[in-house]
């Protein structure tokens, strides 16, 4: 491979700048901070907030509510993978439930919560649909069915991705040699997932655990650690000490999960070859499965239909007089301001996460740089911190600098915050591709930057374009991580939702939920088309 370029040097330098600056000195910060009392350094903290009655409380509730989460999402995301894979349902329903499953992924978590009152609660649309209440919303329930819409999606597409995997062939050949349906079915479908399907449940667990908007909306007072960590940093009096060490506490299981996934990581095996397949035609199951795959995507959507009809009705559910006047009040409030700085933080953090990240993978996979692999380790720890830990950790550190409620701080954390995920599409992608342009380039005595400019960049559009997807969609979502850095001037759609939320202005945030919905889908849209584009010619 080529030699070193100083320039490779420098890009790689400016990298781990930024991440040492904006990662790993604001979570020394953190940890310092959790240990810090009147008297020094001691575990004073730690032991006042153990024997507070709520935390405890607040603990267990977050591991029960998450685990019980995290195993119907698996259990659901597991359905509807085996049914797109396994079975020879219609292809356009296949698709059709393909595309709807991740639809809630273009929503804030906040909005699942608001969507849930107004169609389970008392007056609810479903509630009136079904003619009586079929759960109290508040509490356990409520947080139960958020974080099942919320990580459902994101189980599916780990556990469908590993099914591309998997030689359907085995299948055939397994019930030919006079294997049992169950015997079969665990031993040439469950036992090659198992690595998938144990990611599945402790990415739905972590993603439930360190939540933060769906507690803010139906948690009710039933308590969360996300929402007592809230409390104890944005309360009456704020006790930034008490904060830092939920915020540590909360690092745990997401450690606990990295172990778990290592361990995992030794029972994922390889085919050297796969068949794609169609397996035999099977009517009873094929029916079953269809019925019930689309059972839950319209269990999950219907959830949401709410948000469609509410904004433009007079006041739902007592006066259902069609009326633009919701829409028309949000377009010529200074809501759009708050519309335009979601716009603007979600492009920054796009662009400039897209270079970062694709810098990085870029520097990883195609050079021989000394210590490349520490943007492994900055990966692997960017996944593993929850957003509201890493804003905290800016709280503290950056509290009396110039950064402090800026739109820079905002972006910086949404960058490193969403790392993980654009920086592994980048290093997959560009590791498939042929080593040797960059020494062809040298020959020609062409830059390193013009060859990755000229032959690199060109052939892993694709990828940049999912990149850049995935940066924008959820830096338009995301509150845990930017809550407790927007200050008035700095507020963007997410956070305002939660503002809004003190008002009891309900027909504003379904406007403003609508629209973060409908830009988030147009990007999707307008990124798939290029990437289709690319693709054919």
């Amino acid at each position: 491979m080529h030699k070193i370029k100083p320039e490779m040097r420098v890009v790689f330098i400016l990298i781990l700048l930024l991440f040492a600056v904006f990662l790993f000195l604001p979570l020394i910060i953190l940890l310092i901070r959790s240990f810090e009392t009147d008297q020094g350094i001691s575990l004073a903290n730690y032991i006042a907030v153990w024997k507070e009655p709520d935390m405890l409380a607040a603990a267990w509730n977050s591991v029960k509510v998450s685990a019980a989460a995290a195993i119907i999402a698996t259990v659901s995301g597991f359905i509807l993978a085996y049914s797109i894979h396994c079975t020879r349902i219609y292809s356009p329903i296949k698709g059709a439930l393909r595309t709807a499953i991740i639809l809630p992924m273009l929503l804030p978590t906040i909005t699942y919560g608001f969507a849930i009152m107004y169609s389970f609660g008392n007056q609810g649309l479903l509630t009136k649909l079904f003619g009586r209440n079929l759960f109290e919303i508040y509490g356990f329930n409520g947080l139960l069915t958020g974080y099942v819409i919320y990580t459902l999606p994101s189980a599916f597409l780990l556990i469908h991705n590993a099914f591309g995997y998997i030689d359907k062939k085995i299948i055939i050949v397994s019930r030919l040699m006079g294997d049992g349906a169950v015997r079969s079915f665990a031993n040439t479908i469950v036992r090659p997932l198992v690595g998938a399907l144990g990611g599945a449940f402790v990415l739905s667990f972590i993603l439930s655990f360190t939540d933060f908007g769906i507690p803010a909306s139906v948690g009710g007072t039933y308590p969360v650690v996300a929402t007592r960590l809230y409390q104890v940093m944005l309360g009456a009096i704020p006790n930034f000490n008490q904060g830092a060490v939920i915020a540590v506490l909360m690092l745990i299981p997401a450690v606990f999960g990295i172990w778990l996934l290592n361990y995992l990581e030794r029972l994922n095996f390889h085919y050297d070859k796969i068949s794609d397949i169609e397996l035999p035609r099977h009517r009873t199951r094929d029916i079953a499965l269809g019925v019930i795959s689309c059972a839950i995507v319209l269990g999950l959507l219907s959830i949401f239909a709410i948000m469609f009809i509410a904004p433009f009705l007079n006041s739902f559910p007592y006066d259902l007089h069609f009326t633009l006047k919701h829409v028309r009040d949000v377009l010529t409030s200074d809501l759009t301001g708050v519309y335009k700085n979601s716009l603007g933080v979600a492009l920054l953090t796009s662009l400039f996460g897209t270079v970062m990240a694709y810098g990085a993978a870029l520097l990883n996979v195609r050079t021989k740089l000394k210590g490349r692999e520490a943007s492994d380790i900055v990966s692997m720890i960017t996944n593993t911190v929850p957003g509201m830990v890493l804003g905290i950790s800016y709280l503290l550190l950056f509290n009396g600098s110039s950064l402090k409620g800026t739109f820079t701080i905002i972006v910086l954390c949404n960058i490193v915050h969403l790392f993980t995920t654009p920086y592994l599409m980048a290093k997959n992608s560009l590791s498939k591709m042929n080593p040797s342009w960059e020494t062809t380039g040298e020959l020609l005595g062409d830059s390193w930057f013009k060859t990755v400019r000229r032959v690199v960049l060109p052939n892993s559009v694709s990828t940049v374009l999912e990149m850049f997807s995935y940066y924008f969609v959820n830096s338009m979502v995301t509150i845990s991580g930017i809550i407790f850095l927007v200050s008035a001037q700095t507020s963007v759609m997410a956070s305002k939702i939660k503002e809004l939320q003190h008002f009891a202005k309900f027909n504003e945030i379904f406007v403003l939920s609508l629209l973060i919905f409908l830009t988030n889908l147009v990007i999707k849209i307008l990124c798939d088309w290029m990437q289709r584009r690319r693709a054919v010619s």
